[in-house]
């Protein structure tokens, strides 16, 4: 399903493809929608969807974590997949997918914290060679 409206084929769904999704699933959004929309799950703030976090779209709708106006809310009510569209494989896929999601919340989380966790160790780092770039530099300037 994620495949089908990824096509600019870079695995990611971006704004106008999201666009696309939510017009052919009959629920269009204005473009500050959309725009809320991939801000409610983009773990990387680069304002795309990843597999990942196209996932947990339906992670959060399964835990009841999704506003009810939320574009996100309906797009994970309306994309129950429809076998007679998708066929049987593309159905197996996407339940396969949605199952592992949901499945996977608490590793996912525990991933989603290690990278938050790496995040702030990396700006930590930057800080502390900013500091010592400065002091070094004080000295030389004296």
């Amino acid at each position: 399903y994620f495949s089908l409206y990824d096509s600019g084929r870079d695995g990611y769904i971006d704004l106008m493809e999201l666009k696309l999704m939510m017009e052919k699933l009959g629920a269009p959004q204005t473009h500050l929608g959309l725009k809320n929309m991939i801000k409610e799950v983009d773990e990387d703030f680069d304002g795309k969807l990843s597999f990942r976090e196209f996932l947990l779209i339906f992670h959060k709708a399964a835990a009841g974590e999704l506003e009810e106006d939320s574009g996100l809310l309906t797009l994970a009510k309306l994309s129950e997949i429809d076998v007679s569209i998708e066929g049987v494989k593309g159905a197996k896929n996407f339940f396969e997918a949605k199952a592992q999601a949901l499945s996977s919340a608490s590793k996912f989380e525990a991933e989603i914290k290690a990278e938050q966790d790496e995040r702030k160790r990396e700006e930590e780092e930057r800080k502390h060679r900013r500091a010592a770039f400065r002091e070094l530099k004080s000295a030389f300037t004296q």
